[in-house]
């Protein structure tokens, strides 16, 4: 078993998000096939490019209000609630325009493949 505390991961800041947004690495995936948990925050409008995973991922918004969206339909979120992109569906998330939002993420098999910023 391992614990990992808060704030224990450094921060990073990515390169596929428009705005400012910063991570942490939670927990890295051990072994094919596994799980990463990321805790990453959003300052007001920002969000990610659009992007696919191989993998499942599940998003708990933890704080702010955000957006999350494909192709055909976009929602607002906030905290409490949970978000699910299957495998291959292409997607983007972030924080809605005058807030900032922060999310865990939870992804399983290996990394996303980025695309464009959304419009």
């Amino acid at each position: 078993m391992q614990v990992i505390r808060k704030g224990q991961a450094p921060a990073e800041e990515g390169s596929t998000f428009t705005g400012h947004v910063t991570l942490e690495r939670a927990h890295r995936r051990v072994g094919e096939g596994g799980m990463g948990v990321s805790i990453v925050h959003f300052d007001d409008g920002a969000l990610t490019h659009w992007h696919v995973h191989p993998g499942e991922q599940v998003l708990v918004i933890l704080d702010g209000k955000g957006r999350v969206g494909t192709a055909d339909d976009s929602f607002e979120v906030e905290p409490g609630d949970i978000v699910y992109a299957a495998p291959g569906e292409r997607h983007w998330h972030g924080a809605a325009k005058g807030h900032s939002m922060t999310h865990a993420s939870i992804t399983t098999v290996g990394s996303p493949t980025w695309f464009e910023a959304p419009e």
